[in-house]
C-alpha cells in the first residue's frame, strides 16, 4: 500500500475548525441525485431483515468491482455521503450497494430488534448476499463513523467467515473505542452533538424498538439525557450486553485491529469533535493497514477548497481512488484479485 498516494487536505477557508467542518457537512448536502437503486431485502438473524440499495452502472458487467457502503449512526442510505459517493462510484462504472442497518432507511418496520455497533453479521450476511450478485467480482468494504468501527471489527475477529472476493476496506473517523467516543461527547462544548443524536435514537427507539413496545418497563423508564444513559438504559439491555460499558467494551475494535488481515485504509482527522484522535496515535497497526491523519476535517467534513478534486469533497475522492487503485503488496502481486486469501497466506 506504500504506492498509494493520499493528497494533503486544504479545508475550505471558511471551515477551519473540526466543528465547522461536521455541521457544514452534515447541514450542506451539496449535489442532489436521483435514486434509481434496486432494493433487495436481505434476512439476517432474529427474523429480521435489512436492506441493500444497489446502483448499478449501465456498462457494469460480470466481474467488473463492486463496493459495499456502510452508513454511520443515526443514518440510512440517504446519507449525503454514502449518495456522493455511489454515485461517483456509478460514474466510474463500479456498482456500489448502499446498505439500510435495521430499522434505519427502507428498513423501517422489518426489524423487531435494533441495530447496534455490534451487529456485525448483519454486514457479512450482505457480503454474501452481494458474492450471490456479483460471484466473480471483488468486493471493498467502506464504512464511516459507528460502521467504520463496525467493518474493522469484523475483519479482525470474523475472518472466517468473510467471502473470499472481499479484497480490501477502507473506513472514515471510525468510532472505534466506544467508551472514549461517548466520553467525549459529555464536553461542554460536544454536547450539542450530545443532544441531537439521543433525541434521533429515542424517536428510532419508540417507533420501531419492537422489543422496548413489548415491555412495560421500557415504558417507565425516563428519557435519557446523554449517549451513555441512552446506551445504558435502552441499547445495552435490549441488545444483550447489560450495561453500556460492557456494550463499550465488547463492540469496540482499537485492541483487535491488529489482527486484520486484508488491506484496509483508515482516515481520520486530528480535529474531530466526535472521536478523539489520541485514540489512533497508540495503535499496533499490521502490515495490511495504513493510517492517515488529516490535520482538519472534522467529523466525515472534509470540506476542502476544491484545488486538487473535481469538487470539494475530499473525502469522496479518497473512497473512489482507494477503490479504483491497484494494490501491490511488496513482491508485486496483485492484491486486487478476488482469490486474495491465497495470496496473502502465502505473503
Amino acid at each position: 500500500m506504500e504506492n498509494f498516494v493520499i493528497p494533503d487536505f486544504e479545508p475550505h477557508p471558511l471551515l477551519r475548525s473540526g466543528h465547522a467542518q461536521t455541521i457544514a457537512a452534515s447541514v450542506l448536502p451539496g449535489k442532489k441525485y436521483t435514486y434509481n437503486a434496486i432494493q433487495h431485502y436481505v434476512s439476517v438473524s432474529q427474523g429480521d431483515q435489512v436492506v441493500l440499495h444497489d446502483d448499478r452502472p449501465d456498462d457494469w458487467k460480470w466481474g467488473d468491482q463492486v463496493v459495499l457502503l456502510l452508513h454511520g449512526l443515526a443514518g440510512c442510505h440517504q446519507s449525503n455521503y454514502l449518495t456522493r459517493t455511489s454515485a461517483k462510484l456509478k460514474d466510474r462504472n463500479i456498482r456500489s450497494f448502499r446498505m439500510d442497518f435495521r430499522g434505519c432507511g427502507a428498513g423501517k418496520g422489518l426489524s423487531r430488534n435494533p441495530y447496534h455497533a455490534g451487529r456485525t453479521e448483519d454486514i457479512i450476511d450482505c457480503l454474501h448476499k452481494i458474492q450471490t450478485f456479483c460471484p466473480e467480482s471483488p468486493i471493498t468494504l467502506v464504512g464511516f463513523s459507528l460502521s467504520g468501527n463496525m467493518v474493522l471489527n469484523l475483519l479482525s475477529r470474523q475472518k472466517e467467515e468473510l467471502p473470499e472476493t472481499l479484497n480490501r476496506a477502507m473506513v472514515v473517523n471510525p468510532s472505534i473505542d466506544l467508551s472514549a467516543c461517548v466520553k467525549e461527547l459529555s464536553r461542554p462544548i460536544q454536547r450539542i452533538y450530545d443532544k441531537h443524536f439521543v433525541k434521533l435514537l429515542m424517536k428510532q427507539a419508540k417507533q420501531d424498538w419492537a422489543a422496548i413496545h413489548e415491555n412495560p418497563e421500557y415504558n417507565q423508564i425516563p428519557k435519557p439525557a446523554t449517549m451513555n444513559q441512552f446506551d445504558d438504559l435502552f441499547t445495552a439491555p435490549v441488545c444483550g450486553f447489560g450495561t453500556a460499558e460492557n456494550y463499550y467494551h465488547s463492540c469496540s475494535s482499537a485492541p483487535h485491529i491488529q489482527d486484520i488481515e486484508i488491506p484496509t485504509l483508515i482516515i481520520t482527522a486530528k480535529d474531530d469533535p466526535l472521536v478523539p484522535v489520541n485514540l489512533f496515535e497508540k495503535l499496533d497497526l499490521p502490515d495490511y493497514v495504513r493510517l492517515h491523519i488529516v490535520d482538519g476535517g472534522g467529523h466525515l467534513g472534509y470540506i476542502s477548497t476544491g484545488y486538487n478534486d473535481e469538487d470539494r469533497r475530499w473525502m469522496d475522492w479518497r473512497v473512489i481512488e482507494w477503490v479504483t487503485h491497484e494494490l501491490k503488496g511488496t513482491n508485486g502481486i496483485n492484491l486486487s484479485s478476488p482469490v486474495r486469501s491465497n495470496i496473502l497466506k502465502a505473503m
